[in-house]
């Protein structure tokens, strides 16, 4: 089996969550591979995300490490085997790689929690508003990367309008809104649709209003991804230097009691929705 050349932050997330359970377990890569029957170089290309591995063969690590975490076996098992394709894949060596591990992390996640102090979340946007915002790049992205980017963008709407309706949680904060990103009719046609994805049932909007002052966080924006156990849950948050992902468990529930704090500040979703709507009719 031939290496991957650049796995992607799933293949990764799969691949470090069994080091971590082989380092639970007070083992080396040597004994399990022994254990595993196989060699020391798979066990380590494995846990580098580099190479797959069947369900079989996971479950059976699982036990040589002695993993009593049903649920955590079953996530890591519905991520085995060979890749299958995602509609984000037809994207790839186009547009920037993080928009695509963006895509994959929302396409598998059991449900979404975000939250954006200056801009509307991806998933909500429109296309003007898009092209709008990916304009005011510097250098200017050429005609064709920004129609790509677009169009990946509005794709990933399914993941909370399409059949699975994956549970999701936006916290935004007042200045997201007041930002007139591609001019008053642009504003408030994207306030409008915000307000409209607002009332799906597996989608719930909350405003931080200026009055609630600072609160922890101020200046990310960030998402977190739950997965099939909390132990593979990942956070990925945008920086000038392109995304950063984290996942150690201390990380996690860091992350968790952040956004608990930023809720604890936010209008409840029927006052979301009274703000949003009269910020758009003041346009």
């Amino acid at each position: 089996m031939a290496p991957r050349q650049t796995p992607t932050v799933r293949q990764r997330r799969f691949g470090t969550e069994l080091r971590r359970l082989r380092e639970a377990a007070g083992m080396t890569a040597p004994k399990a591979a022994e254990l595993l029957g196989t060699d020391r170089t798979t066990i380590s290309n494995v846990e580098a995300g580099r190479f797959g591995i069947s369900e079989r063969r996971l479950r059976r690590l699982a036990a040589i490490y002695e993993c009593d975490d049903p649920a955590l076996v079953d996530a890591l098992a519905s991520m085995t085997g060979g890749r299958k394709k995602g509609w984000w894949d037809e994207y790839r060596d186009k547009i920037p790689p993080d928009f695509l591990e963006v895509a994959e992390l929302e396409h598998y996640a059991s449900s979404l929690r975000t939250l954006q102090t200056a801009h509307i979340p991806g998933i909500f946007q429109t296309e003007e508003h898009a092209r709008a915002l990916f304009n005011l790049f510097i250098p200017a992205l050429s005609r064709l990367e920004i129609e790509l980017r677009i169009a990946q963008r509005m794709a990933r709407h399914t993941i909370v309008g399409g059949a699975r309706a994956t549970p999701y949680q936006g916290l935004i904060h007042e200045s997201a809104l007041r930002m007139q990103v591609g001019g008053r009719a642009v504003a408030k046609a994207q306030l409008l649709h915000l307000l409209k994805e607002s009332e799906r049932e597996n989608v719930t909007l909350l405003v931080i209003p200026f009055a609630a002052g600072g609160f922890p966080m101020a200046e990310q924006s960030l998402m977190y991804v739950a997965a099939g156990s909390p132990h593979l849950d990942t956070i990925h948050v945008d920086s000038p230097i392109g995304a950063v992902y984290f996942d150690s468990p201390m990380q996690l529930a860091n992350f968790r009691r952040r956004l608990d704090a930023v809720e604890q500040l936010a209008l409840n979703a029927n006052r979301s929705r009274d703000i949003i709507l009269s910020i758009a009719e003041d346009l």
